[in-house]
């Protein structure tokens, strides 16, 4: 069961614009505008688009996570960039195969950096994502 899933880059207009028109008609918040630098992945498994997620820039100021990591105004202007944010993550309608969003975010997560470095010219250091705690646990 899915051995041949692989994470594609979505790097062509019809592929974004496909990505795109998923998240609204299927993720819970219907938007898919992404702020600054982004980058879409699709995990595909034999030609069939499994799920996809997209990543964006960082929020500019988040009072917890910068009062988690201790910066100071200085340090979170100079490494803000290090920052990715894991703006929408959707498992398609009829894609319920066992530990697929685990799959998925370990898929991405081992070249995020490498991709995020290529098309925005800095690697990753911590990834952020938010999670409506009325909706989902959390967990993949």
């Amino acid at each position: 069961m899915l051995e041949h899933l692989q994470l594609r880059l979505l790097s062509e207009p019809a592929e974004s614009a496909r990505c795109g028109a998923l998240i609204v008609e299927h993720h819970y918040l219907h938007t898919v505008k992404l702020v600054g630098e982004h980058l879409r992945y699709a995990a595909v498994d034999e030609g069939e688009w499994l799920a996809v997620v997209s990543f964006s820039a960082a929020a500019y100021h988040l009072r917890y996570r910068d009062q988690f990591i201790g910066w100071s105004p200085e340090q979170r202007r100079r490494r803000l960039p290090l920052i990715v944010n894991n703006a929408r993550s959707l498992i398609l309608r009829g894609s319920y195969y066992p530990n697929l969003a685990s799959r998925l975010l370990t898929h991405v997560l081992a070249r995020l950096s490498d991709d995020w470095l290529a098309r925005g010219g800095y690697a990753v250091a911590l990834v952020e994502t938010f999670v409506d705690s009325e909706f989902f646990r959390g967990t993949t």
